[in-house]
């Protein structure tokens, strides 16, 4: 069974804008935290943004705050991160992440279910 399916291929150009989905199943959206990481080649995964389960609380990295936004529909089980003002350090493996609890946490290893990625390229 798959638990998040956010995988697939998106490029752009520097200053366009993306929006990948990240589909979840009943037992990893349900009461979870929605999170979504980028990994550029040759570094850590990074934590990009989070939204709560109950609240719908939304949280960024300061590199992506104010171009990113994350949200979540309730109906679909369905979290996505709009991604606008793209430039080529976005370049990277994005990853949608569930955590078994409503609120959000920063780092990777809290996060139970992952997604297999989705290849962002954006060129200058």
């Amino acid at each position: 069974q798959v638990h998040l399916a956010d995988s697939g291929v998106g490029s752009g150009q520097a200053g366009g804008s993306l929006r990948p989905p990240c589909a979840a199943s009943d037992i990893t959206y349900n009461g979870n935290c929605i999170a979504w990481f980028r990994q550029s080649p040759g570094k850590d995964r990074v934590w990009l943004a989070g939204i709560a389960a109950s609240t719908a609380a939304t949280v960024y990295a300061e590199s992506v705050k104010g171009r990113f936004t994350i949200s979540r529909d309730n109906v679909k089980k369905t979290g996505y991160l709009e991604m606008n003002s793209l430039n080529p350090e976005d370049t990277g493996m994005y990853y949608c992440a569930a955590r078994r609890n409503w609120y959000c946490s920063l780092l990777a290893r809290d996060y139970n279910y992952w997604g297999q990625g989705t290849q962002v390229t954006v060129s200058s």
